[in-house]
């Protein structure tokens, strides 16, 4: 369901999940440039975000939250969540391409679609299916040439994998709650759960935590400001006003852009298959984002 609240954001809404579709397409690129262990890097990138974050909370309505035993428990579920996904698609790129993971991270809608239906009772019509089937085949075509069936190519599709199950959870968790507690403040509960549930792992594996150069911390705050702020927290503002699956669906531009700039920044090839799927994933999302606006706008011209 598409909630469009002009009240509510600074902006249109759309272009909101444009900024932070073009944000999180950059982490796969940062955590390629590094080769600090991904899951030091996860915590970092969640830790520094909450304190960047930490003026901007809104304390003085931290009083009129109103979240029973129920609601905090999702919270500290989304954040256990959020932090599983960062430890397994961050470690999937050690293993395979941009291009394979991202494209197996583009599932992502259609787990919150199958969520959304069953959690929120979300229906769903023909032009989203349609839409939907249009960028999920796209994505199937840009990794069609670069599947690898090596033991390593195995492990990192089945890391991608898990890690697009738990940020769907996320994401559908978010939905759950987001109307009862300010996104500012959503935010720095889940990224200091997900950077607790890091260092939980890093401890437990034996990894360094202050033994990196200047070039690494650098990498660590820019993680935390480009991906992280302006992507996933984005995300977090428009569950309240757009929803899980439109944002997921949103997602799916991930691949092709992160695709794109492997091409430019890490010198990765383009195949046909890649080109043309990225084609089509595009006029999908199009199709979708057009009809919801269409929908949203015949909603406000019968008020």
């Amino acid at each position: 369901m598409l909630k469009l609240t002009k009240t509510s954001l600074p902006t249109h809404p759309f272009l909101l999940l444009l900024i932070s579709i073009l944000s999180v397409s950059i982490s796969s690129i940062l955590i390629k440039f590094s080769d600090t262990p991904t899951s030091v890097a996860g915590m970092y990138r969640l830790f520094i975000s909450v304190i960047l974050m930490l003026p901007f909370v809104p304390w003085k309505r931290l009083r009129l939250i109103r979240l029973n035993r129920k609601e905090w428990s999702i919270a500290l579920l989304a954040g256990i969540l959020l932090g599983l996904h960062f430890l397994c698609w961050m470690e999937s790129l050690a293993y395979t391409s941009v291009a394979s993971s991202m494209v197996i991270l583009a599932l992502q809608p259609l787990f919150v679609l199958i969520g959304a239906y069953f959690l929120f009772k979300e229906k769903v019509n023909l032009v989203t299916i349609v839409c939907l089937a249009a960028a999920l085949g796209g994505s199937i075509l840009i990794a069609w040439g670069d599947i690898g069936v090596s033991r390593e190519a195995l492990i990192g599709d089945g890391l991608s994998l898990l890690g697009t199950f738990f940020v769907s959870a996320y994401m559908l968790s978010g939905q759950k709650i987001s109307s009862k507690i300010d996104a500012n403040v959503y935010s720095v509960i889940v990224f200091f759960i997900g950077g607790v549930v890091l260092l939980s792992y890093n401890l437990l594996s034996g990894f360094s935590l202050t033994e990196y150069s200047s070039s690494d911390w650098t990498y660590f705050l820019l993680l935390a400001i480009i991906p992280t702020i302006f992507g996933q927290f984005l995300f977090n503002v428009l569950l309240k006003t757009i929803g899980a699956t439109t944002v997921s669906v949103g997602i799916i531009g991930e691949p092709v852009l992160a695709i794109l700039l492997a091409y430019l920044l890490l010198g990765e090839t383009i195949s046909s298959f890649q080109l043309i799927g990225g084609m089509i994933t595009l006029s999908g999302m199009g199709m979708y984002f057009w009809s919801k606006s269409l929908i949203a706008g015949r909603k406000v011209e019968s008020h």
